[in-house]
């Protein structure tokens, strides 16, 4: 035996390429792609046809889906009944196709859970109206036919659809290397730039864009995509589309009316109920879904009070929800030639209309044929009525009448059997009377078919009657508005934040923490043993606090993510990234354009904007240089610098005060000189203890020096104004180990 001969040897090599690009070649022409004549999926065109063969029209009673589906996967589709279910369930969607195929009836799933639709044993379905306009000529000559999967009968290879359906449901779907994304368009507008086309040939898509201006979608929510942008998807065949929900005012409330399309209204509360518990909503009070029967989308935000700006609250939900969502377009579909390829308005079209003349064309002629043959024949029987009485002989006394009657009177075959086949109550003269009548008729007829087969123009005007009056039957007006607008920008992290007061709180380790008000007594706090206080300000829940580090770097966060104070807090080296073995020193908090005096212990400074503390950089940014030795001061804020005066103070006890205005303004740096320390001074361990601003007239310090301390008002601190740099004057006995400095009014 010679087992050679069963079996064939090839490289695996080539053998896993070739199953994998006829698996792929299958994927991309057999399931995922729609077809540029019906626009429809093979699953899709067969579950459509399945059910014109079992006689589920419009008007007709609608069947159980199992039947349905069962005739499908056992006909024509071998595929499971889950996936093949869900292909019809989502033909009947209204919500999910712009035009469906299939009048459902029963439980087909809703806007908030597409997927909840019932099982195919519960629910029942027909075709909708429109379908008619994908099956109408199909048994007119108008298609190719191809055995099904097992060879026992026939199906049409597509539909003979009479509108652009590929445009006006649309298709999704995933291939081997290739995915296509056609959203649905309004029928009218399809059809009226279709004749557009039919009319001007040389037609731009900027023209066809006149009339085809967007995508429809089956939601009422806006299209605010650009028309630009539209244009050039249009041109490029792909490029994307943004939907944004329809809202208006109700009572002080904000009520959602509609949702982009594919948008759950169960995600949306969702989206918006979890930023209201992470308090990153605090303009919103409350969050109702109020969808019932009549008004299928009816979502309720009701802002905290009549003072919040609506049209601000959802312009945040928009960016930071699927309240507005961009849809991926990529026009990717098989054409005329078989292959897939992304086309543009004008290919598409143009395809389109190509397709639609070679079916028109096919119609035509196949009815001329049927009408050719009637008239051949009823040219035999006319033959026959002027010699009936012959007829009637040679019929009545020939054994084989029918070679006879061919010789005697030049018929043909089918001619003759035709005769031989008249009942005997046709001959009457009634009868003949009816048949010259459709003579006539179809005569008329014939010549008329010829004239549109042999005149493109005459064809091209039957195309576009017919498009018109499908467009009348069918069409409606669009859904989804095309309003420009920009897209929407979420509202800043601090406008999201309640504004309060607290405290923050940071500690000689390192440990922070906030406590709200500002009327918190700090000391009284309880630390981890060991710790203790360091630094607090005062600050509000929207502003940013900044510590600045024992290098001189400076690192922000904002307040309302600090930690409460009834714990020990959290470790800034959680947040940040310091230099090996830097502690942290300082501690403020403010708004960006807040003025701060930064300030060493060598006496060395600077003014300084907030913003230039802040930063995302976990590992900080260099603020403020250290000489040797030089240790970073508590900043003080300066209301107005240009009024404002600085009151510096040694531990030697010398105390200058002098105009913040002389003070340079800078991003970082080490500043100028304050007061004047001699090196020999420093060397010895004298320190600038810290700096006050006081108000010009009004202001007032106080120092503390061991138990004693002692209260300057503006007129005390006059005696020891003086320009920057220089020594300033001596403070009384007593009070020249000076430990801090404050400023108390």
């Amino acid at each position: 035996m010679n087992l050679q001969a069963n079996f064939e040897q090839i490289p695996l090599k080539e053998y896993a390429e070739r199953a994998y690009l006829d698996y792929s070649m299958y994927v991309v022409l057999d399931r995922a792609l729609p077809f540029v004549g019906d626009g429809l999926k093979p699953v899709q065109r067969r579950i459509v046809y399945a059910m014109s063969e079992l006689g589920l029209a419009a008007s007709a009673k609608p069947k159980k889906s199992a039947r349905t589906i069962g005739d499908v996967i056992g006909k024509f589709h071998p595929h499971g009944d889950t996936s093949c279910y869900e292909a019809m369930v989502l033909m009947a969607q209204p919500f999910s196709y712009r035009y469906p195929l299939v009048d459902g009836q029963g439980n087909f799933g809703s806007p908030d859970d597409p997927k909840s639709f019932a099982a195919m044993r519960y629910t029942e379905s027909r075709l909708s109206p429109i379908a008619e306009a994908l099956l109408g000529e199909l048994g007119q000559g108008t298609v190719d036919w191809v055995p099904n999967f097992d060879g026992t009968l026939e199906e049409p290879s597509w539909l003979p659809a009479r509108v652009p359906h590929v445009l006006l449901n649309g298709s999704m779907g995933i291939a081997v290397g290739m995915a296509t994304d056609i959203p649905p368009h309004n029928l009218r507008e399809v059809v009226s730039a279709c004749i557009r086309l039919l009319d001007d040939p040389d037609a731009t898509i900027a023209d066809l864009s006149e009339h085809i201006q967007g995508p429809d979608y089956p939601t009422e929510a806006e299209i605010i995509t650009p028309r630009n942008e539209l244009l050039a998807m249009y041109q490029n065949g792909t490029g994307s589309v943004r939907a944004r929900a329809v809202y208006h005012m109700d009572e002080g409330n904000i009520v959602i009316t509609a949702l982009p399309h594919q948008v759950s209204p169960s995600k949306i509360l969702e989206q918006i109920a979890a930023q209201m518990r992470a308090k990153k909503l605090p303009m919103v009070e409350d969050l109702r879904d109020e969808s019932d029967h009549e008004n299928p989308i009816r979502l309720v935000v009701v802002p905290r009070s009549n003072r919040i700006d609506a049209a601000e609250v959802m312009q945040h939900l928009f960016a930071t929800t699927d309240l507005e969502k961009s849809f991926r377009i990529n026009l990717n579909m098989i054409g005329l030639d078989g292959r897939p390829q992304v086309k543009d308005l004008k290919r598409i079209l143009t395809e389109w209309l190509q397709f639609r003349t070679d079916t028109v064309t096919r119609r035509l002629s196949h009815r001329l044929a049927k009408v050719e043959r009637r008239l051949h024949l009823l040219e035999g029987l006319r033959i026959a009525y002027l010699n009936l009485d012959e007829v009637i002989r040679i019929v009545r006394t020939e054994d084989e009448p029918k070679p006879v009657l061919m010789a005697r009177f030049g018929l043909s075959d089918e001619q003759t059997d035709y005769i031989l086949e008249t009942k005997l109550r046709q001959l009457a003269r009634l009868e003949e009377m009816k048949i010259n009548a459709e003579r006539d008729q179809l005569e008329e007829e014939r010549a008329r078919i010829n004239v549109l087969l042999k005149s493109p123009a005459k064809l091209k005007g039957l195309i576009k009657e017919e498009l018109r009056a499908d467009a009348t039957k069918y069409g409606d007006d669009r859904r989804s508005p095309l309003v420009q607008r920009d897209a929407a920008q979420a509202l800043d992290e601090s406008a999201l934040v309640a504004s309060e007061p607290v405290t923050v709180v940071l500690s000689q380790k390192g440990w922070i923490r906030a406590a709200k008000g500002h009327d918190i007594d700090a000391d009284g706090l309880n630390y981890r043993e060991g710790d203790s206080l360091l630094a607090t300000v005062k600050a509000r829940t929207t502003q940013q606090i900044a510590v600045i580090d024992s290098t001189g770097r400076s690192y922000s966060t904002p307040a309302h993510t600090l930690p409460s104070a009834r714990g020990n807090g959290d470790p800034l080296t959680g947040r940040f990234s310091p230099p090996s073995g830097a502690s942290f020193d300082a501690l403020t908090a403010g708004d960006n354009d807040m003025r701060l005096i930064l300030a060493t212990d060598h006496g060395y400074g600077f003014v300084t904007r907030f913003e230039a503390l802040t930063g995302r950089n976990k590992a900080g940014k260099q603020i403020i240089t250290l000489g040797d030795g030089a240790k970073v001061l508590a900043p003080q804020v300066s209301a107005d610098p240009a009024r404002d005066r600085i009151v510096v103070v040694t531990t030697e006890g010398h105390l200058l005060m002098f105009s913040v205005a002389e003070l340079p303004e800078l991003d970082k740096g080490k500043g100028n000189k304050l007061i004047d320390v001699p090196k020999a001074k420093l060397a010895s361990g004298v320190k600038v203890v810290g700096v006050a601003v006081v108000a010009e007239g009004k202001g007032e310090v106080t120092l503390y020096a061991g138990q004693r301390k002692l209260t300057l008002k503006w007129s005390n601190l006059v005696e020891y104004g003086g320009n920057r740099a220089t020594r300033g004057g001596l403070l009384p006995q007593g009070l020249r180990r000076v430990e801090r400095i404050e400023t108390t009014g």
